[in-house]
This record gives C-alpha cells, sequence and structure tokens, in this order.
C-alpha cells in the first residue's frame, strides 16, 4: 500500500526532558514514519510523517490528545506552506484579508526563492504577480526560483540587464515549460501594439507568467488583480510602503523609470 504524507504540528505546554523522544516513541510504535521535524514557531514544532492507512493518524490524534505536556494544533495532509515551515523553521506571512497574498522581506530570500521555486515547478496555468519597491530583489528572485524549477526564463518586459520590450518570440519560446516575466510599469508605459498583442498570446499559454507591478499591468489590460493565482509582496523591511507615486503623480518617463529601476 502506498504510503501517504501528513503534516502534524503540536505546542508544547510543557517541556520535560524526553518529550520529543516520547513522541517519537509513539511513532514508532504506530509504524508513522518521520520525513522531517523542525521547530516552525516559538514553543511549537512540526512534523513531515509517513503513513500507510489514516488509522495510524487517528489512533496517533486520539492518543496525543490525551497527553497533557503537548496540544496538537494541525494533523492534515501537508500544504506547501507546511513543508516550507518544517523546511525553514518558520511559516511564511499571508495576508489575513486575502490568502493569495504572501509576504516577505528582503532578509527571507531563502525561503521566497524556495517558495517560488514549488509554485513553478506546479504544472499549468499559474499567473503570479509580485509587488516591491526598486532594488528590493524581486527580478532577482523570480530568477533563482527558476533555475532551482528547472525553468527556462523568458523576459517579456523588463528593466534587470537593459530595459527588455519584445514584440514577438521565436518558435521554441512559445512552449508550455518556459516562465515568462513581465514588467507592468515597462509594458505599460514603453510598448507598442505588437508587444501587447504578444501578452495576450502569452496569457493564454498554459504556462506561468510572473507579473512585476501586477497593479500597474492591471491598470492598462483587461486583467483584474483577482486573475492572479498568488501575489507576493517584498519589502526591504516590514514596514516599508509599496507605492507607485512616483509613477503616478505625473513624473516623466524618463525620472518615472529611474525609480522603479534596478
Amino acid at each position: 500500500m502506498e504510503k501517504t504524507e501528513w503534516y502534524l504540528e503540536y505546542e508544547i505546554k510543557y517541556n520535560r526532558p524526553g518529550l520529543l523522544g516520547d513522541i517519537s516513541s509513539l511513532l514508532g510504535m504506530l509504524s508513522i514514519n518521520i520525513i522531517s521535524i523542525n521547530g516552525v514557531a516559538v514553543s511549537r514544532r512540526g512534523m513531515l510523517l509517513l503513513s500507510r492507512k489514516e488509522e495510524q493518524i487517528t489512533r496517533l490524534k486520539s492518543i496525543m490528545q490525551t497527553m497533557d505536556t503537548i496540544e496538537i494544533k494541525k494533523i492534515r495532509k501537508p500544504k506547501l506552506r507546511d513543508k516550507l515551515a518544517v523546511r525553514h523553521g518558520r511559516y511564511i506571512q499571508s495576508d489575513a484579508d486575502d490568502r493569495k497574498t504572501f509576504r516577505f522581506v528582503r532578509d527571507d530570500l531563502g525561503i521566497l526563492v524556495d517558495f517560488m521555486a514549488e509554485l513553478f515547478k506546479k504544472e499549468g496555468h499559474k499567473l503570479i504577480g509580485i509587488r516591491g519597491m526598486p532594488r528590493v530583489g524581486k527580478t532577482e528572485s523570480v530568477v533563482a526560483a527558476s533555475v532551482s524549477a528547472n525553468k527556462r526564463w523568458l523576459f517579456v518586459s523588463s528593466t534587470l540587464l537593459k530595459q527588455t520590450i519584445r514584440n514577438e518570440l521565436i518558435k521554441d519560446e512559445y512552449n508550455h515549460d518556459n516562465l515568462y516575466i513581465i514588467d507592468g510599469i515597462v509594458s505599460t508605459r514603453r510598448a507598442n501594439e505588437q508587444h501587447w498583442q504578444l501578452i495576450r498570446e502569452i496569457m493564454q499559454l498554459p504556462a506561468i507568467k510572473v507579473v512585476e507591478h501586477p497593479d500597474m499591468f492591471v491598470q492598462a489590460t483587461e486583467y483584474k488583480l483577482s486573475d492572479f493565482d498568488y501575489i507576493i509582496e517584498l519589502r526591504s523591511d516590514e514596514n516599508e510602503k509599496i507605492t507607485y507615486e512616483p509613477v503616478n503623480n505625473g513624473f516623466s518617463q524618463e525620472d518615472g523609470f529611474s525609480m522603479f529601476d534596478f
């Protein structure tokens, strides 16, 4: 019988010596394997488990609920956030009002790249937006995640290397395994109709599309923020405000781009 992954998270109420050993022994007696374990918050541990039967997990939950030293917080089939929490030792932050929006700071680039790489590995259409001020590491993180996910990335519009505005792709660049990167500000301020036609073609492909500055992108297209599967926000620190005022307040194109340029 094929084994199934589970995620277990518990809070330590009384951290006595040998507690982890007791829990490990309990898992062993129930023939449940531990894949990995880590602290995921203060006084909380997360475990990725492997079991042959769901009844094993049911029995585990029943026994652990009788223990006064711990309190079960989660026991479920693992989500991506669960796996990353065990891998990196903490949960990534999501917006309380919009569960598809995830927030990172520059010190989190490692977990951000890991998170995006896991998204990129999934098959089919994905539309991902990434917000952030200049020089915070948006494009570099997308490229690094593409490499980690073994995806070929293509700049449709960008300011990372010179200013890039593509009006056409060659034949082998139309591929569902490719990852297309679009800069919403560059496309909005500098593109011609040929470029927008190319973007419409790319948006129809069953491939990963990453749009930097999605708020600007939706202002110039028929797409809405609700069309995005994920929105990622990257800040230099937790208090940094992401704003497009330099672009929206009547700066010249050259000045506007110098503010949103690497």
